[in-house]
């Protein structure tokens, strides 16, 4: 059994995260959230790229009232961002706020957080405290000695218990670091000590390039321990990308199903076709058939394309003028190169097992 099905069960405006249940994707806008139009369109975008959860800052009372107009246009909850300022957090969640994000250390007083928490008990709506290893307080940093995942996961189980002795604890917790090693120490660590869901995710990590990289380390190793509720891959770039990544990382981990499985061979020598184009048109055909779970193959020769990849349900592998359509290692049909693309999607439309 995993610390995942052991976490508390918590609802976001629907989806319900911890307790085993199926981990949920999350992403983050970049419109400003008072521009209504421009967000709304973003998240239906980043609906349709498999997204179950989104968050949005409320940085400005236009953007924590904005939230309003924004849930009715859209399908998936809404998580209000905050910092620093304890009324918009209260804004938020009355314009309707699925959850709020929060840091108590920097929301101001005692008396602050408690009107926070007041605001989100009258409605039950779920607070993640979120601690990351840029906003560690200098006593804990004094007292490691600089950034530590120990100081990161106290950071963190004082910020749950403040909430806790308010009488709340609809909770989620999120510790994030950019150190991949220590995110991954961390939230081994804090594992131990609460039982709320973690919402995982590798702060800061860099472009879709080296983003990629580091969150599907770091991600992985977290995931594949039992460790994660939810999950955000954090990339500099259009947030679509960081729920097609995550997306992959899950299913990698044998974590969620749906969507097409996709396998290409590197290339050789003996590749008579434009092999990297062809996986590429590919990639965005079996975008547009969530509904199968299977596993789809680009070869680049039609010698022994097939037997290289007899475990994937249906590929295609190409030759010189024309190629191979198979399923699950048997040879269907041999058609023209520039046809390829066509049968491929004819066998998808058609597909039974």
């Amino acid at each position: 059994m995993s610390f995942r099905d052991n976490t508390k069960v918590i609802d976001i405006g629907g989806v319900k995260i911890g307790g085993g249940n199926v981990i949920a994707i999350q992403s983050m806008t970049n419109t400003p959230t008072a521009d209504v139009d421009a967000t709304v369109g973003q998240i239906l975008r980043l609906e349709e790229a498999g997204c179950d959860i989104v968050r949005c800052t409320a940085n400005t009372e236009e953007a924590a009232a904005a939230i309003g107009e924004i849930k009715k246009r859209v399908h998936i909850p809404v998580v209000a961002d905050i910092h620093f300022q304890y009324k918009l957090a209260i804004s938020a969640i009355e314009h309707g706020a699925d959850k709020i994000r929060i840091n108590p250390g920097n929301i101001g007083s005692a008396d602050n957080l408690a009107e926070v928490v007041r605001a989100a008990k009258e409605r039950n709506v779920p607070i993640r405290v979120g601690v990351n290893s840029g906003s560690l307080e200098r006593e804990l940093l004094m007292k490691y000695g600089g950034v530590t995942a120990e100081g990161i996961v106290e950071s963190a189980v004082q910020k749950v218990r403040m909430i806790e002795e308010q009488g709340y604890d609809n909770i989620v917790v999120s510790i994030k670091s950019s150190d991949v090693l220590m995110s991954v120490k961390t939230h081994e660590m804090i594992s131990r000590e609460i039982q709320y869901p973690l919402h995982v995710g590798i702060t800061e990590s860099g472009t879709v390039w080296s983003g990629n990289i580091k969150s599907s380390i770091g991600l992985g190793i977290i995931l594949n321990e039992g460790i994660g509720d939810t999950i955000r891959v954090s990339l500099t770039g259009d947030p679509v990308e960081e729920v097609k990544t995550a997306k992959l990382i899950l299913k990698t981990l044998k974590l969620r199903d749906g969507g097409i499985e996709l396998v290409s061979c590197p290339t050789c020598g003996r590749t008579r076709i434009n092999l990297i184009e062809l996986a590429g048109e590919v990639e965005k055909l079996i975008a547009g058939y969530p509904e199968l779970s299977i596993k789809v193959a680009v070869m680049g020769c039609a010698v022994n394309g097939p037997g290289e990849a007899r475990e994937a349900d249906l590929g295609v592998a190409g030759g010189e003028g024309e190629g191979l359509i198979f399923k699950k290692g048997e040879i269907l049909r041999k058609v023209p190169q520039e046809r390829l693309l066509e049968e491929l999607k004819n066998e998808l439309d058609n597909w039974n097992g």
